[in-house]
């Protein structure tokens, strides 16, 4: 018998139980083994049970009648269906779906990472203690815990590749390498040389991390068609027994707008993270996808690629799995129908006070910390307590109360950090990994396809938030303050004299004292702009805003410098028209910055018409929404797919496009076609408009003040 202590790196499913890699404390990678049964469940009509029975009889499973839990409909009677080869599962559950696909089935997709943490309490990135024999897995008890607010830190060996270009517009001549402090080249002219010289450092360096640019679209591809050209077997995976497991591009609707998945490529034994390719890997990095990764039970390279959405859903079904519910495949619950008057009354969302429009001096801004998930774990908000007087904690509250108070303990450490410390980045990603976590349980909680959401316990949130919004505007009130705006879960508030951080205070313990939820004070803004509708100036607009806080810093939301689509050069310009700003003490100091502030915008727009701005800079970059026949109108990223289109490339919806407005037939200029664009043919005036309508963004407030100043 061995025993080893150590990280574990991975977990999956073999023929026979479950892989696990272990990175011990002695720097060595241990492949071990372990048996593992999965167990799935089926419910509804005995006859149709009966006849699955039988067609179960002649597999390699163990039957039995037993009673599980079902979230919304209690106790129920099912057909428990238990194997021992955890990697044929899906392939033999899909068999039974269509032969009966009238029957509820439970537990039957739940990821192996889940049931072994379910299982062992030993979560991935945890250290543990293994016993084993010869490669046979004897017990493993967890020494750590993924609430831990300072884990030990893994020895990870990263190895980073990438091209010398985007191998979607013009072919790469060499993959730059790095190593922890050692940077190199391998040439990509000959293909046999390359493939001996990546393996051979594959098999020297042996790391636990590929990083990769373009590797999921781009390398691990062309990797396998070089080895099948040369006939050398170049395999990146640790675990020699098994290839890459590749999955195919996809378009897909989330959060409110169509998304493009690129082609994937994962590794066994080790990760491989395209940072070309990974939602939430830019983000935050990889010590946000690590923090993900711990709390969700989901691996670093699957984490990495998922949306928040995705990650929280696999929290509730471990919760389930500890709790001994069931975890439907598919939502057995549909929303009730209602009536017209009833939706109306049903669900107004957040709470929405208007702004009030232009420049306001020293405005405290102050926050409800995580507001709707705060809110289900104070209240007992889940699907089956909602409309409930007294019920044990929900499974919604269970799965949020952890993932609340660790994030608070991060921001708690953060804010008595010196901003100098170098553990500052670390934990402010681990932080935002778990923002985000937060930020999307709200929705699911009311999401049609959530295995456990339910649309009332969902309005009850928005209710309970609109009713603590009201609390807290009229403690503000009643003390004196003058509310000018408030946006779901923050209020922005006023009061003569009041200026430094400490005056806000009191106010801030009313507040809580009076709803019990958790408040921050978000800054104190020496003045802060208020925005009306590019269409009615009459209009506000809530959520647009920018302001600098007492010490300098700027805040802005809803403006060009947030959108995705805005060029660099914008951007960057607005940002220092901003700057320029930031230096006023007073909306009255801000006007008297105005003229600097366009003596800066006629430069740039100078520099712009001799040819002074890189082009790279005034790369315009949107998304497809549709596919391309389907434009009536085509947009420019349409125009822009349909240059690349007749050079052989092809688009799907979701997928963004970078181009230049150019002064041509079709009004843009692919960024991938290999000609180059003449300086001559960019559009300047295109441009220029594009900067006047962000530069008026941020001088528009202070125009009122503007003209008195001049009759003076």
């Amino acid at each position: 018998m061995t025993e080893v202590i150590g990280w574990l790196l991975d977990v999956y499913a073999e023929e026979d139980g479950i892989t696990l890699w272990l990175l011990t404390d002695d720097d060595k990678r241990l492949h071990l083994r372990m048996e593992f049964d999965i167990t799935f469940y089926a419910a509804g009509d005995f006859n149709l049970l009966r006849q699955a029975w039988k067609y179960l009889k002649e597999k390699d499973v163990k039957l039995e009648r037993t009673v599980r839990r079902d979230l919304f409909l209690g106790e129920r009677d099912v057909m428990a269906v238990t194997t021992s080869d955890p990697a044929g599962l899906q392939k033999m559950f899909g068999e039974l779906q269509r032969q009966f696909p009238s029957l509820d089935y439970y537990d039957a997709d739940i990821p192996v990472t889940l049931r072994f943490i379910a299982r062992t309490n030993t979560y991935l990135l945890g250290r543990c203690h293994v016993r084993f024999d010869e490669e046979w897995i004897q017990s493993i008890e967890p020494l750590s815990s993924p609430w831990e607010i300072d884990p030990t830190p893994i020895p990870l060996r990263i190895l980073t590749l990438a091209p010398d270009c985007n191998p979607a517009i013009r072919k790469p001549k060499q993959l730059h390498v790095k190593y922890g402090q050692r940077e190199y080249s391998l040439s990509l002219d000959s293909p046999r040389p390359f493939l001996i010289g990546l393996k051979a450092d594959l098999q020297r360096l042996d790391p636990d991390l590929i990083l990769t640019d373009y590797g999921d679209t781009w390398l691990f591809p062309q990797l396998g068609a070089w080895s099948e050209e040369t006939g050398i077997e170049l395999n990146p995976n640790r675990d020699e027994n098994r290839q890459i497991m590749t999955r195919k591009a996809d378009s897909y609707f989330a959060y409110g707008q169509v998304t493009y998945r690129g082609a994937q490529s994962h590794l066994f034994g080790r990760w491989h993270i395209d940072r070309k390719n990974a939602m939430s890997f830019g983000e935050y990095g990889l010590e946000g996808a690590m923090e993900q990764a711990r709390v969700t039970g989901i691996g670093v390279q699957e984490m990495a690629r998922k949306s928040p959405g995705a990650g929280i859903t696999a929290m509730q079904m471990l919760t389930a799995l500890c709790n001994a519910v069931m975890v439907p495949v598919q939502k057995q619950q549909v929303e009730g129908t209602k009536t017209l008057s009833e939706l109306i009354r049903a669900d107004h969302g957040g709470l929405i006070y208007q702004p009030l429009i232009g420049l306001h001096g020293n405005v405290a801004q102050i926050d409800f910390s995580s507001m709707y998930p705060a809110i289900m774990v104070k209240h007992n908000i889940s699907p089956e307590t909602v409309g409930l007087e007294s019920a044990p904690e929900g499974l919604i509250p269970k799965t949020l109360r952890p993932l609340l108070e660790k994030r608070l303990m991060l921001k708690n450490i953060l804010s008595d950090l010196d901003p100098r410390d170098c553990r500052v980045g670390i934990l402010k990603a681990r932080a935002a990994a778990l923002k985000w976590l937060l930020v999307v349980c709200f929705g699911y909680l009311g999401y049609k396809n959530a295995r456990f959401g339910k649309i009332e316990s969902h309005e009850a949130v928005t209710a309970m938030s609109r009713e603590l919004m009201l609390q807290a505007k009229e403690v503000a009130e009643d003390m004196g303050f003058t509310v000018l705006h408030m946006y779901v879960d923050c209020l922005f508030v006023q009061q003569e004299g009041f200026h430094r951080s400490s005056d806000f205070t009191p106010l801030m313990n009313a507040i809580e004292e009076k709803t019990g939820i958790p408040i921050a004070l978000e800054g104190v803004f020496k003045w802060v702009a208020f925005l009306a509708s590019k269409r009615d100036a009459r209009v506000p607009v809530p959520n647009q805003y920018f302001g600098a806080f007492q010490d300098g810093t700027l805040k802005y939301r809803g403006i060009e410098l947030r959108r995705r689509d805005t060029t660099l050069w914008v951007r960057k310009i607005q940002l220092a028209v901003l700057e320029v700003l930031a230096d006023a003490n007073t909306p009255r100091d801000f006007v008297g910055r105005i003229p600097d502030a366009m003596a800066l915008v006629e430069g740039a727009k100078r520099d712009l018409r001799i040819g002074r701005v890189p082009l790279e800079e005034l790369v315009v970059r949107q998304r497809l929404s549709r596919t391309i026949e389907a434009y009536k109108t085509p947009s420019p990223a349409a125009r822009a797919a349909l240059q690349l289109q007749a050079n052989g490339r092809q688009f799907a919806p979701g997928q963004s496009l970078e181009f230049l407005f150019a002064r041509n037939a079709t009004g843009v200029h692919a960024w991938e076609l290999d000609e180059t664009l003449d300086s001559g043919r960019l559009d300047t005036k295109r441009y220029c408009k594009l900067l006047d309508r962000a530069v008026q963004t941020v001088l528009d407030p202070g125009k009122p003040l503007l003209v008195p100043q001049r009759l003076l």
